[in-house]
């Protein structure tokens, strides 16, 4: 009898270990992709067999048991989070299982470009599929409110990025992330500023980046342009600045700007009011920041575009040698 049992506990250790072994070889085998890339996705508090029959459906899985089973074993089962996920290749099951505890969601990005106003800013998140529009109909202060900026005007408060995000993260998540970067920022320029500037405050450095923006893409030249700007506020002298002109038309700027456009007052219109303009013009990068903050030490006061093709300037110290600039290279005298 006895050696009845020790083969039968024998045969049972033997299939208990085969069983085992072919357990882990399953649970090691890559799984075959219905399509490539293959993305599905996991809804917050879903369970790992509701998420496995999901997976089976899709055809990822032969069946939903072995892969709710591996989570038991392991106790990870409770430990799946929600989001996106992509399959780009095969996959085993105790690789997707890790993945989903990992949470090593699929991510997207929205790109905001230096120079881009508020209005274009939002028209990209609107427009973009993976993001989930909240904001849409809302003033901009009621969106300011939602970010619990003190500040009443949105333009110029949002850093230009690329953000990263899992699908189905609102336009509010995104634009927090892009205020919480631009205070940042702005706040370390801050501290690391030129003695002597004519700012009050962060935010009016803000809006003379605004303006370096706008006036020219060279990195090279940033510098020199907020150092025109700073020596035109310290005389005082009007910026006249033909940026802010043009954002205080708004939709009436078809294009070109004219000489009835730079005498018609607005309060962004540096050729009529005196000092910055009331808010930025537009969304300024770290650079136009840095800049603002350290311009560079010059007796220049104008500045006119070689029309070269590469965005350069020639910079001058008084009106007579910028007029003989503009004639030579505007005009073609």
């Amino acid at each position: 009898m006895a050696r009845v049992f020790a083969a039968i506990l024998f045969v049972l250790c033997v299939a208990a270990i085969a069983i085992s072994a072919a357990g882990v070889r399953y649970f090691r085998t890559p799984l075959n992709l219905p399509t490539v890339p293959f993305d599905f996705t996991v809804e917050k508090g879903r369970s790992l067999k509701a998420v496995a029959q999901k997976l089976t459906d899709a055809g990822l899985l032969a069946e939903p048991y072995s892969l709710w089973l591996l989570g038991r074993l392991t106790d990870e089962a409770s430990k799946i989070q929600a989001g996106r996920y992509r399959l780009v290749s095969a996959i085993s099951p105790m690789e997707l299982l890790q993945k989903m505890v990992d949470g090593d969601v699929l991510k997207v990005g929205v790109t905001f470009v230096e120079g881009v106003t508020f209005r274009e800013m939002r028209a990209a998140l609107e427009q973009n599929p993976d993001i989930r529009v909240t904001l849409k109909g809302l003033s901009a202060n009621e969106i300011l409110r939602k970010l619990a900026a003190p500040e009443t005007h949105p333009e110029g408060l949002f850093f230009p990025d690329t953000y990263q995000f899992s699908p189905g993260t609102s336009d509010l998540d995104i634009l927090r992330a892009s205020y919480q970067a631009m205070r940042k920022k702005l706040n370390e320029a801050w501290q690391d500023r030129a003695q002597g500037l004519p700012y009050q405050s962060p935010y009016e450095a803000l809006i003379m980046a605004s303006i370096v923006e706008k006036e020219t893409g060279r990195a090279d030249e940033r510098p020199q342009i907020a150092g025109v700007f700073v020596n035109r506020l310290r005389m005082p002298m009007r910026l006249q600045t033909d940026p802010t002109v043009i954002y205080g038309m708004g939709e009436k700027f078809d294009g070109n700007i004219r000489r009835r456009d730079l005498m018609t007052d607005t309060p962004y219109n540096t050729y009529t009011r005196d000092g910055l303009p009331p808010t930025p013009i537009a969304m300024p990068g770290l650079a136009s920041i840095k800049a603002a903050l350290n311009p560079a030490a010059t007796d220049k006061l104008y500045f006119v575009a070689t029309g070269n093709g590469d965005g350069s300037h020639v910079f001058s110290r008084t009106l007579d040698e910028h007029n003989r600039a503009v004639a030579k290279y505007q005009l073609g005298r």
